[in-house]
């Protein structure tokens, strides 16, 4: 037998042995499954200024001492904006992602601010061990929802915006710390089966299967769309629920189970 068949051998049997142990070990840890990960829209809540954000997170603060909350931040108008410039001046798409980086730090800083009295901190993405500290001292924890990914961001199948953005960040926030839910807090009801701001009729989808909506591809998503294939393998998390933060009380709602908008699970 020759070096390089003994090579591969030895390749294909190490490869064997880790999917073995994939298969037969014990579930994730959940660091902290009792934590709610609460998404902040950036253009559709943020950007809205004092009218939309003061009511969302007096809500909030109404429920720190029944619900573990970390809130994660959304990009917005500005993000939006600076992809575009980006784009015209033939930035890649790691350039983009890192500028996207900085935009959804700006939001977080701001919430922080306002949340100070309150007890928010701002978390960086590399202080993930302090979370359990802060929660159990009463703390809200904020951190920017971009991946950092950074220079490093997948190029996409299409353009140069990062498939990666900010509800994908707080994805992988609750996918890693082994939380069951994520509230998406939006400007809009929930899923449609078409824009509703375009068409009136659009049906409304109150409840559905991730695999079932994979699989109905739609048009038009108030959810970045990469979410969904990622939640269709994932470990931990087991439900996304997207709501209308401008409703009062659709966040408590939803933080204590009922679902305020649109239930997207997987068995």
């Amino acid at each position: 037998m020759s070096e390089i068949e003994k090579s591969r051998k030895l390749a294909n049997f190490m490869i064997e042995s880790l999917e073995e142990v994939t298969r037969t070990s014990k579930q994730d840890l959940k660091i902290l499954p009792d934590a709610k990960i609460v998404k902040i829209g950036g253009q559709s809540i943020t950007d809205r200024g004092r009218a939309a954000m003061f009511p969302i997170l007096d809500e909030i603060v109404d429920n720190v001492k029944k619900h573990k909350i970390i809130i994660s931040t959304g990009g917005g108008t500005r993000a939006r904006h600076t992809y575009q410039v980006a784009i015209d001046l033939g930035m890649g798409t790691g350039v983009l992602a890192s500028m996207g980086e900085a935009i959804g730090l700006q939001n977080a800083r701001m919430i922080q601010m306002l949340l100070a009295k309150h007890g928010g901190i701002l978390t960086n993405q590399d202080e993930f061990g302090k979370l359990s500290m802060y929660l159990k001292v009463g703390c809200i924890p904020i951190i920017a929802g971009m991946p950092p990914y950074s220079l490093w961001e997948e190029i996409p199948e299409k353009g140069s915006i990062p498939m990666n953005r900010t509800d994908t960040g707080a994805f992988f926030l609750a996918e890693v710390l082994g939380t069951e839910s994520i509230y998406y807090v939006k400007d809009e009801k929930g899923l449609y089966t078409e824009d509703p701001k375009k068409n009136p009729t659009a049906e409304f989808i109150p409840k559905i299967h991730v695999d079932e909506l994979i699989k109905m591809d739609l048009e038009d998503l108030i959810l970045e769309r990469v979410v969904l294939e990622y939640f269709a393998k994932s470990n931990n998390v087991k439900n996304l629920y997207l709501l209308n933060g401008l409703v009062k009380g659709n966040i408590t709602k939803a933080l204590n189970g009922k679902n305020a908008g649109t239930l997207i699970y997987k068995d």
